[in-house]
């Protein structure tokens, strides 16, 4: 099965919050959504009196993701802290998010998801860095903690995010310490969740940033637990391809369905590219990359995954893909269950006419059963009547005269 939705809140929402945005995602007939956690707004304060005691999950109009208890700076937190008390003289990160203010607001958003049928992503920080420097590397993996207890909290399936630059070093050193680096995240993500959240990694259009094609697919073969996120737009735009070629376009989507463990993850919108990793995300209609192909291809081989909409007209274009995915759903079927053609016929050669056969001798011919309709015969002839003899001229002889002859 493939889910389709919008990265974010539908701009037809009259709402804001994430539970508007699940009630008028469902109304418009689609049944996922990328929850978008792009911007962090975070302090540290030490935890008031009036916390200390008590679960950060049951602190009302707060949004606690980190407690930290005197530990090393450089150490990550104990994800277990987030569901005991607050002890004294601990220190607690709070965030400002504006579709949430608290636990119970994720809480029942999760409710929601769930009775209605809406899948649930969470995007983490668009601005990571993991290779530029040390303190850049920590900021960077404590905001992709800070996204997974959100995502948790939510129940979201995966969360999605990008690696930021390769730094100063080569591609290939750059390679190794984010792999390092995701492995230490995904052992940290299964103490929170015991495996069940999905790590989702997001190719890049810009050269300068990690993410080709190749890098995700291997992060995703030697790291367990992380999925590539096939963003055809990005891809598009760093390869400067449009994917008409379908056998291109085969392979590209069954090496990240292999790599994702069968679950594809795929992020779509329009993108006009003009020099290398100089590109501008459009509506679908308008872009180099047409979906119709796409949808084509998760047609025939009957995918199961999600499909994000990241276009600017983001609940629009995620209802008109879910309307030419359907078109090649139908055509497929169609064309598997339609009736064979007829077989031509093959051209009899014309028998020979025969004679009939002469009745045998002696034997009268069988007489047909039945009434036989008596012909109708044929009008005689009206017999011309006779003409009058013409009468001879003079007088007629008269009978002496014609004695004396004699």
């Amino acid at each position: 099965m493939i889910r389709f939705g919008p990265a974010g809140i539908p701009l037809s929402c009259k709402g804001r919050t994430l539970r508007d945005g699940i009630s008028d995602i469902h109304s418009l007939g689609l049944t996922a959504m990328e929850v978008q956690f792009i911007k962090v707004n975070a302090h540290t304060r030490p935890a008031s009196e009036e916390e200390i005691g008590k679960r950060p999950y049951d602190i009302p109009n707060e949004l606690i993701v980190e407690v930290a208890t005197g530990s090393r700076p450089d150490q990550a937190p104990d994800p277990a802290a987030l569901l005991q008390p607050i002890p004294r003289k601990a220190n607690v990160t709070v965030l400002s998010w504006f579709l949430a203010k608290s636990y119970a607001d994720l809480q029942q958003a999760r409710v929601l998801s769930r009775a209605v049928d809406v899948h649930l992503a969470l995007h983490a920080p668009y601005y990571v860095d993991f290779a530029s420097s040390p303190s850049a590397r920590e900021r960077t993996l404590r905001q992709y903690r800070w996204a997974a207890a959100l995502a948790q909290a939510l129940g979201a399936e995966t969360m999605v995010g990008h690696l930021g630059f390769y730094g100063t070093s080569d591609h290939d050193a750059s390679f190794e310490r984010t792999r390092n680096d995701l492995k230490d995240l995904r052992k940290w993500l299964d103490r929170v969740d015991h495996g069940e959240l999905r790590l989702g990694i997001e190719p890049s259009g810009h050269p300068e940033v990690f993410g080709t094609r190749e890098e995700i697919l291997q992060l995703a073969r030697e790291v367990k637990g992380l999925v590539p996120v096939l963003n055809l737009a990005h891809i598009a735009a760093r390869e400067g391809k449009n994917f008409s070629d379908k056998v291109e376009l085969h392979k590209l989507v069954d090496d990240f369905v292999e790599a994702s463990r069968g679950n594809l993850y795929l992020n779509f919108s329009g993108v006009e590219f003009y020099a290398q990793g100089d590109f501008r995300l459009t509506p679908i209609k308008r872009g180099a990359v047409h979906f119709d192909s796409v949808a084509d291809v998760l047609a025939e081989r009957e995918y199961d995954g999600t499909v994000i909409s990241s276009s600017p007209l983001l609940e629009h274009d995620a209802m008109y893909m879910k309307l030419l995915y359907e078109r090649a759903l139908a055509k497929r079927f169609a064309k598997k269950h339609a009736p064979p053609p007829p077989t031509p016929a093959v051209p009899v050669k014309s028998a020979k006419p025969t004679k009939a056969a002469k009745p045998a001798k002696g034997k009268p011919a069988a007489k047909p059963k039945g009434k036989v309709p008596a012909q109708a015969k044929p009008k005689a002839k009206p017999k011309p009547k006779p003409k009058p003899k013409p009468k001879p001229k003079g007088k007629p002889a008269s009978k002496g005269s014609h004695a004396r002859k004699r």
